[in-house]
């Protein structure tokens, strides 16, 4: 991958800095700018194009949550904050992670590595490559058809004895097949496991409310031994 540009936004000067001195630990990293201010961020990604931002959020004049809902183009957003209380805010607005300070080098390369996934899932892939990703759909057999189940429509699975309930954006397949056997068949990168009997396409997600997901108005539970790894592949 090519050099990628960073732009910091942070109100506190020694915030920017410990920003910055991670950011020159990794040469694939560009800073091409440092901003106290959400207004001078905004123009400093109208000069030139931005992959990755580091995104403070309580800030004067516009915090950052505010700010980047204003950004029609949005870059990897990276937050880092003291205050934990507006991680689902973040989540909600597609963040890549969510840095609380004080984070460590090693924390900053976790969400950094994210960010570099993301950027190279975009990008188009070279023909080389094309073969190499993995397919966008499973088959599954069941009622003696076979159907192809493209996985961005699959909003949640859940155990169901021998059989797996699997909930669509269309439709609800129930096919003979175990749930551990459907949970083997789906990529680790779209697919959370969440409880024991439910697995949940995490871009399907409404909003996390306690110990427990929405997916519009389908409630599934979060159980206890899941719970942490979870919110961390949400990097929360």
């Amino acid at each position: 991958m090519k050099t990628v540009n960073c732009l910091i936004v942070d109100d506190e000067p020694i915030a920017r800095e410990i920003i910055q001195t991670y950011c020159n630990h990794l040469p694939i990293l560009n800073v091409v700018a440092s901003c106290d201010n959400a207004i001078a961020a905004k123009a400093e990604l109208q000069k030139q194009p931005v992959d990755i931002l580091f995104l403070d959020i309580n800030m004067p004049i516009l915090n950052g949550i505010a700010f980047l809902k204003t950004l029609k183009n949005q870059p990897q957003v990276i937050f880092t904050t003291a205050y934990k209380e507006y991680a689902l805010d973040a989540f909600d607005l597609a963040a890549c992670d969510y840095l609380l300070k004080p984070f460590s080098l090693e924390r900053f390369i976790v969400a950094v590595d994210k960010a570099l996934d993301r950027l190279q899932a975009s990008s188009p892939p070279s023909p080389a490559t094309i073969s190499e990703k993995s397919e966008a759909y499973t088959f599954i057999k069941t009622d003696g058809k076979i159907y192809k189940l493209v996985h961005e429509d699959l909003l949640f699975a859940e155990a169901n004895g021998n059989y797996t309930k699997i909930s669509t954006t269309q439709t609800t397949f129930m096919p003979s097949m175990t749930f551990s056997s459907f949970v083997n068949l789906l990529p680790s990168s779209l697919f959370l496991r969440v409880h024991r009997s439910f697995i949940v396409n995490k871009s399907k997600i409404t909003h996390i409310e306690g110990n427990r997901i929405f997916i519009d108005k389908t409630e599934i539970p979060i159980g206890s031994n899941y719970r942490e790894e979870f919110l961390k592949e949400l990097g929360l």
